[in-house]
């Protein structure tokens, strides 16, 4: 794993594999890191390069500001992009790792050839959204442990809770590890970001959406509706919010097509 120093903090990123296609980038979720990834960049990184983020203040990469808005994070994959000396990507997000890729997107279009949202969406928060966010703000505050170990049980239908509760649990120690600060950072950056449907209607480049059909998070048809009004590839993957880990096979047959 490498690192760059951002804004006085520690990045912390990997940079796999080569071949012909345009180099990859993968944004991991809220209360996630890049390790999200390693069963699928093992397939991905034989036909190009395969670079994976922990994002500000996850992982293995330092806190930055109190508020983590989702163009400072894009700033970020700008800034390590920068350091591999990398031109032209792709880019895959998971749930809040789709934010990001949106907001690169909005930033940094002359870069980028395709997109690819999993579990994600362009619409922001609703009104009822923010305030579950606010509230989340004030509980991890109150006790990160069980913020943290609701948060991520919430993301599974029961069926992936029972079959992936060694995977989960591994999720959450994981997750324990953020420093409460961070945790909040991000729900506020969430909280603030910005519809992106514009942005994702006007680009002209490959647009790939991926939705689990037992979404807990994000309804699927609401979902297929806004992957129709912005012309993507739309997939419905098999079970909840985590496809990555859920519906690994299919997420990564599909995210073999990326441009």
């Amino acid at each position: 794993m490498s690192e760059i120093i951002f804004k006085g903090a520690k990045i912390h990123f990997t940079s796999q594999g080569e071949g012909s296609k345009v180099p990859l980038v993968l944004l991991h979720g809220f209360l996630e890191d890049s390790e999200i990834w390693d069963p699928i960049v093992e397939e991905l990184q034989k036909e190009r390069q395969v670079i994976c983020i922990d994002l500000p203040g996850h992982g293995k990469s330092e806190g930055i500001a109190k508020i983590h808005c989702m163009q400072l994070m894009a700033e970020v994959v700008w800034k390590v992009l920068k350091e591999l000396e990398i031109e032209l990507i792709s880019i895959a997000g998971h749930s809040m790792g789709g934010y990001v890729s949106l907001e690169f997107l909005k930033n940094f279009p002359m870069i980028l050839k395709s997109v690819m949202l999993i579990n994600s969406t362009p619409i922001g928060d609703t009104v009822e959204k923010r305030k579950i966010r606010e509230r989340s703000v004030k509980l991890v505050g109150k006790n990160k442990e069980a913020y943290v170990s609701m948060a991520i049980s919430n993301l599974y239908p029961e069926e992936s809770k029972r079959k992936f509760a060694s995977e989960i649990q591994d999720l959450k120690a994981r997750a324990l590890k953020m420093k409460a600060k961070n945790i909040q950072a991000a729900l506020i950056g969430m909280k603030n970001r910005t519809n992106y449907s514009e942005e994702l209607k006007s680009f002209s480049g490959q647009k790939i959406i991926a939705a689990g059909k037992q979404d807990p998070i994000l309804e699927i048809n609401e979902i297929a509706e806004v992957s129709g009004d912005c012309a993507c590839e739309f997939y419905e993957m098999e079970n909840g919010h985590n496809s990555y880990m859920e519906d690994m096979n299919n997420l990564r047959t599909i995210m073999l097509f990326i441009d």
